[in-house]
Order: structure tokens, then C-alpha cells, then sequence
């Protein structure tokens, strides 16, 4: 997909990339430059946020910032154009027509004048297959696509029955109606998805509602209203003629009332939106099994203190040594030892894809949520290799810098639950992959240790296997050399 047009005037447009592989949209973080900016090639423009990860944008060609064409916070589809920039180094428009309208995050703004194509003619459906397209650019509701519309708004409660030009005009839109009298997706009600949420939790319509938005856009005031008791009309006898539209859902008194000094809502968007469609398909698309050990991990305990003392007897000085390391290690190796486990399901033929590399997962809390970058070929990797990609990749997560391609291609994860406090879990099959191992607390507990109860260092181990690839014994295996490992981490020399 090319990202840059240029127009007549010398102005270049640079469209939302697809900064992931088949993403649909992108969320503007943040602007570096406003209207009036010299900016030069390879210069990063903006931050956006997939639903993988945040990336910053560079813009591909030198010139002045004509117009940001979104506000930050908008959610933007791929090939959108998101800014313009004079490559003849003419001055920049106005600062009045440069800052984009917060209130309308999901329309662009346009450079010519909305109002003399927004009337449709009367006598034609607004958006018959015939209609000339429009010159210069279409507006765009966000998530559904590019759509001729009218921008006439819906009369008002109480307000006189259309006269008959305004009923013609009616009818080019109805045009667009099913058969049954709803919408067509194109021609859906203009509203941003936290109002449609709350119309469908309030039992509402958004066809029925009178939007009080700039450009038509239904606010959560609208739908609020749309629940209220209607008050009588008085004013026009034209009110008490028949109507033809249906009366608008009534939902519930208890349910009617959204208390904001008690209640937050949160937008779904993003890596957490991702995160959420994904653990959803996984779990009810893999069946899933977990199994789980209690193992004694002194001796690993020991050597991590041993390493950090003398790192440059290990080869690692400089990097960050802790137990997530050898636990990584004791679970490529003992991939190694079984690497039937290593593969995944290949629904549209029905067969196992066994990997003979691993790319290994691991799961890291960030401010936008959980993600999943991998350590890519982690099987050939030394000691020292390893810890080296996961410094790298801990902190590139913690900066909110992991790409997309970080995140893809993963065969098997691991999940420290431990750092929390958690003792264990049963994990969910990140998609795709055939195994997640979740770590959990590892803390002094009382043991049976050569004959005698001693304190000793215990965590408590959790794998998760895709039941078509892995069966009982397999799982049990793998789960076995892992525990085996951690509490005699010298198998790393004789089983690696």
C-alpha cells in the first residue's frame, strides 16, 4: 500500500501506514510537529499505537507541515491520510484551519468547504451507483469503511412533519435502508464506540436517536435522553399525526442511569483490545490442559547468587542475571530433549506443523497491557546469548518500543506470574503456539530435604499444552525435565 500521494499544489499526503501486517487501524499517541514545521526525510512525525504495539512514524520526503488532518487520540484506518506537507516550501495555511477539530476524531478534516456536497438532490438516492463520485477526499467513519452519506440531521422530537422537498430528500437516504427497515453497515448512525456500547447496554436504538454532535455524531447525552421519559408535545397539531417510525426501545429503569462520579468506563483499543480477541479465540479454540509441579529450587537459587558474584566466570558479565534466565534455559533444553512439543495446528489442512527452532516467548505487563514479543531462535543461543535478548527485550517492552515483528512467530511462552506475588496459575495458550509455562512465587517453605524437614526455596510450575499436539505423556514429560532442572541446574551441562 503506497503511503503518499501529492496533489496539483505541491502538496504531498502521507497516509497511515500498515505498520503490522495486515492491521486495519492505528490510534495517533502523539504529534512532533504542528502546522508551519519544516520537515526533512526520515524525520518521526508522530507516535501511533497498533494493535500490537506503538511505533513512531517517519515522514518520507522534506517540505513544511501544511496540516495534521486527526487530533491525537483519534483512531485512524490504514491509509487514511494523516498529514500534509508542502514540498515547495510554500507558507502554511492559517492557524485557525490547521488544528484539527477534537470533537469529530473519526471524520478528517477536508480542504474545501463540506457544505456544498453534503445536500443530495432530491430526486436521487444519495447514494445511487450513478452519483458522480465527489472530487478530493471522502470522509471515513472509522472501523466501517469509506461511505456517502448525507449529513442531514434527523428532525427533532416535537418538530412539524417534513415538508414534501424534505421528504424526498428522506427518501434518498431510506434508499440505503435493508429491507427491513435498518440500516446498512455503511450508513450506520454516527456515534463512537464507547456511546454504542452504552446505547446497547441502555436498550437503545442509535437509528432512533436525535444526535446533538457536531456533524450528526451521537453523544452519550443523546442516548441518555433517548431513554428519558418523552414530554408531551403541546406546540404543533402537525405532532399528533400518525408516525411511521417506531417508538424508541425503553430499557429498564435501574439499568437507565450511568453514574459518573462512581463509575469509570474504559475504551477496549489497542494491545489490551488485541490481548482480549486473542485469548478469547485461544481458549476456545485450543483445547486446553494444564499441568502442575512443586519443585525444590535451592540449588538454582544458589547459582543465580553464584553468577552474580563472579558474572565474568560465566561469560556474563554486564547482564542481568535472575531466575527467569535458567528457567528459560531449563525449558529450551528440555524442548531439546522432547521437540514434538515444539509445533502447532494447521486447521485449514488438518495437520501438526512441528518447529525446528524455537522462538520463545515472554509475557511482560506494560502500561498498555500485556504483551508477547519473542526471542527469536532461542535454541541456538549460549548462556550469555540469552541473557543478553531478554535484557533487551524487558526493556524495550517496559519503553513501550517492542515492534510487531517482535511479537510474531512465537512457539512456546513463558509467564512469570511469581513477581506478583502468585503462587500459580493456569495459563492461556498465547495463538498459535502449543505450550505457555507460568513460573510462580519462589519463596522459603518447609520441605523434605535428605531425610529431614528443612526450609527450603519452592515455586510451584504450570504448563499449558494444546491437547492436539500434546498429549498427557508428552505434557508430563516436558513439565518433568523442567522441575528436574531447576533442582539440579548442573543437567544443564550433561542434558543441554
Amino acid at each position: 500500500m503506497t503511503t503518499m500521494t501529492e496533489t496539483a499544489s505541491g502538496l504531498r499526503e502521507f497516509k497511515m501506514p500498515d505498520v503490522g501486517e495486515g492491521l486495519t487501524e492505528a490510534e495517533i499517541l502523539k504529534w512532533y510537529v504542528k502546522a508551519g514545521d519544516t520537515v526533512t526525510d526520515g524525520q518521526v512525525v508522530c507516535e501511533v499505537e497498533t494493535a500490537k504495539a506503538a511505533v513512531e512514524l517517519p515522514i518520507p520526503f522534506d517540505g513544511v507541515v501544511h496540516e495534521l488532518r486527526f487530533p491525537e487520540g483519534t483512531t485512524v484506518d490504514v491509509g487514511q491520510v494523516i498529514i500534509a506537507v508542502d514540498v515547495d516550501g510554500g507558507a502554511a495555511p492559517p492557524a485557525e484551519a490547521q488544528a484539527p477539530a477534537a470533537s469529530v476524531p473519526a471524520t478528517p478534516s477536508a480542504p474545501a468547504a463540506p457544505a456544498e456536497r453534503t445536500e443530495a438532490p432530491p430526486e436521487k438516492p444519495a447514494a445511487s451507483e450513478e452519483k458522480p463520485k465527489p472530487v478530493g477526499r471522502t470522509p471515513v467513519l472509522v472501523g466501517y469503511g469509506v461511505a456517502e452519506s448525507s449529513t442531514k440531521r434527523r428532525p427533532r422530537r416535537g418538530v412539524p412533519a417534513q415538508q414534501p422537498e424534505a421528504a424526498a430528500a428522506a427518501l434518498a437516504v431510506q434508499s440505503e435502508l435493508n429491507g427491513h427497515g435498518h440500516a446498512a453497515p455503511a450508513a450506520r448512525p454516527l456515534a463512537k464506540p464507547p456511546v454504542r456500547k452504552l446505547a446497547k447496554d441502555l436498550g437503545v436504538d442509535l437509528a432512533t436517536v436525535t444526535p446533538s454532535g457536531p456533524d450528526g455524531i451521537i453523544t452519550r447525552e443523546d442516548v441518555h435522553a433517548a431513554v428519558a421519559p418523552a414530554a408531551p408535545v403541546q406546540e404543533t397539531p402537525a405532532a399528533a399525526a400518525p408516525v411511521s417510525a417506531p417508538a424508541p426501545v425503553r430499557a429498564p429503569a435501574p439499568v437507565a442511569t450511568y453514574d459518573g462520579a462512581r463509575e469509570t468506563r474504559i475504551p477496549v483499543k489497542g494491545v489490551r483490545k488485541a490481548t482480549a480477541q486473542a485469548m478469547v479465540g485461544s481458549a476456545f479454540t485450543a483445547p486446553h490442559v494444564t499441568e502442575f509441579v512443586t519443585v525444590d529450587v535451592t540449588r538454582t537459587m544458589k547459582l543465580v547468587e553464584e553468577i552474580k558474584r563472579a558474572p565474568d566466570t560465566y561469560g556474563l558479565q554486564g547482564l542481568r542475571v535472575n531466575p527467569l534466565l535458567l528457567i528459560a534455559k531449563a525449558l529450551l533444553v528440555a524442548i531439546k530433549r522432547h521437540p514434538e512439543v515444539n509445533a502447532s495446528w494447521d486447521e485449514a489442512n488438518q495437520e501438526i506443523v512441528q518447529k525446528h527452532y524455537v522462538n520463545l516467548g515472554i509475557a511482560a505487563a506494560t502500561p498498555r497491557g500485556l504483551i508477547v514479543p519473542n526471542i527469536k531462535d532461542a535454541h541456538a543461543k549460549t548462556l550469555p546469548q540469552l541473557a543478553e535478548s531478554l535484557g533487551e527485550l524487558v526493556a524495550t517492552a517496559r519503553d513501550g518500543k517492542t515492534s510487531p515483528a517482535a511479537m510474531q512467530g512465537g512457539t512456546v511462552t513463558i509467564t512469570n506470574v511469581g513477581v506478583f506475588g502468585v503462587d500459580t496459575g493456569t495459563p492461556i495458550l498465547n495463538p498459535g503456539e502449543s505450550a505457555i509455562l507460568a513460573v510462580g512465587s519462589i519463596k522459603l517453605q518447609p520441605w523434605v530435604h535428605k531425610g529431614k524437614v528443612k526450609p527450603r526455596q519452592v515455586t510451584t510450575l504450570a504448563l499449558s499444552f494444546d491437547h492436539r499436539l500434546v498429549d498427557g505423556e508428552l505434557g508430563s514429560k516436558v513439565l518433568a525435565d523442567v522441575a528436574a532442572i531447576l533442582e539440579q541446574p548442573k543437567r544443564l551441562i550433561t542434558w543441554g
